[in-house]
C-alpha cells in the first residue's frame, strides 16, 4: 500500500473512506469497504483542537497503516492536521482536498462523521455535492450496541481484551522499543523484554496476558506466544512506573533495541501482590503453563 502526505497525492479518480479510523474496528472496516484510498489525519484532531479532551489513541499510524494495508486498500493519504487546517470551514474541504487534490469518485463515511470549522460538516453536506457520490455507512452494532473506539477503549481499561477484540475485528496490539529494565524477571528466572509504547496509547488494565509476540527479523516478524505483564510491580520496591513486561516462550536472543509487537488474546488474572520471590514465581510459572497450553498457533 501506498502512503501518500496530501500535498505529494497522485492525480487520478479515487473512491476515497474518510475518516480518522482509531481501532480501524468493524465500523470503520464497513465505511472503508469498497474503497481505494483512505483519507485519515494526523495526528488525532482532538489532540489540536480540545487537546486536554484528547482520547488515548488505539492505533498509532504505523498499526493503523498496516491494518488498512490487509483490508486491500491501495493507497493511505495523511493530512497533517493542526490549528490552520482546523480553521478550514467543511466546504473548502471538500473543494480543496476531495475535489480538486484527490478527484474523488465516490467518498465514504460513517453516519456520524462530521468535519470542518467547528465540525460543522456532515454527510448531509457530502450528499449534496454533485462532483462525487457519496456512501453513509451505517453504525455496525456488536451485542446490540454501536461499535465505537470509545466502547473498545473502556473494555481495554477494564482488562476485557476479548470484548475489545470482537468490536476491532482483530486483535488488539501495542508496538514499540525493547529498552534495558532492572533485569529483575531474568534473575527470577523469566527474563522479560520492557516495551515501551508510544506516549498517548491506550493500554489493557493491569493484569497478566496471554499475547502473541512478534519480533523484528529483517523484513518481517518471527512470532512467539508471550505471558505478559501490565503493572507496577507491587511485591517490589520500584520507582519504574507502569511497565509492559513480556516473557517470549521458547526463546533465548538479545532484545534490546528492536521494535516488538504484542498481540493480546485472553487476560489471564489482575495484578496481585506476593509475599515472597517464591510466591512470585510460583505464580508466573502456573501463569506460563496457561499460555502454553492455550496459545495459537504461532
Amino acid at each position: 500500500m501506498r502512503l501518500t502526505m496530501l500535498p505529494d497525492a497522485l492525480r487520478r479518480p479515487r473512491h476515497i473512506a474518510v475518516g480518522e479510523f482509531d481501532g480501524v474496528h468493524l465500523g470503520h472496516r464497513e465505511v472503508i469497504r469498497g474503497a481505494d484510498t483512505v483519507l485519515t489525519f494526523e495526528p488525532h484532531p482532538r489532540v489540536v483542537v480540545s487537546p486536554g479532551r484528547a482520547p488515548e489513541l488505539l492505533t498509532p499510524l504505523p498499526v493503523k497503516r498496516d491494518l488498512i494495508a490487509a483490508l486491500g486498500v491501495e493507497e493511505l493519504v495523511v493530512i497533517a492536521f493542526d490549528a490552520t487546517f482546523a480553521s478550514h470551514d467543511a466546504q473548502a474541504f471538500i473543494d480543496a482536498v476531495l475535489v480538486e487534490r484527490l478527484q474523488a469518485h465516490t467518498v465514504s463515511v460513517g453516519e456520524n462523521f462530521r468535519f470542518g470549522h467547528l465540525a460543522r460538516g456532515d454527510a448531509d453536506l457530502l450528499r449534496r455535492q454533485a462532483a462525487f457520490r457519496t456512501r453513509v455507512a451505517p453504525l455496525v452494532r456488536l451485542g446490540g450496541e454501536p461499535v465505537s473506539s470509545s466502547r473498545i477503549r473502556a473494555a481495554l481499561a477494564a482488562g476485557d481484551v476479548a470484548s475489545a477484540n470482537a468490536a476491532l475485528g482483530a486483535p488488539f496490539e501495542l508496538r514499540g522499543v525493547v529498552a534495558h529494565g532492572d533485569r529483575r524477571g531474568r534473575r527470577l528466572g523469566y527474563p522479560t523484554a520492557n516495551l515501551v509504547p508510544q506516549p498517548g496509547v491506550a493500554l489493557p488494565a493491569r493484569g497478566i496476558y496471554a499475547c502473541r509476540a512478534g519480533v523484528a527479523r529483517g523484513e518481517g516478524w518471527e512470532w512467539h506466544s508471550a505471558a505478559v505483564s501490565i503493572g507496577v510491580r507491587p511485591t517490589f520496591t520500584s520507582e519504574l512506573g507502569l511497565l509492559v513486561e513480556a516473557f517470549l516462550l521458547d526463546f533465548d536472543d538479545d532484545l534490546y533495541g528492536r521494535e516488538l509487537r504484542l498481540t493480546f488474546s485472553e487476560r489471564i488474572r489482575g495484578e496481585l501482590r506476593f509475599d515472597s520471590s517464591d510466591a512470585l514465581v510460583e505464580q508466573m510459572e502456573r501463569d506460563v503453563e496457561h499460555v502454553r497450553i492455550q496459545a495459537p498457533d504461532v
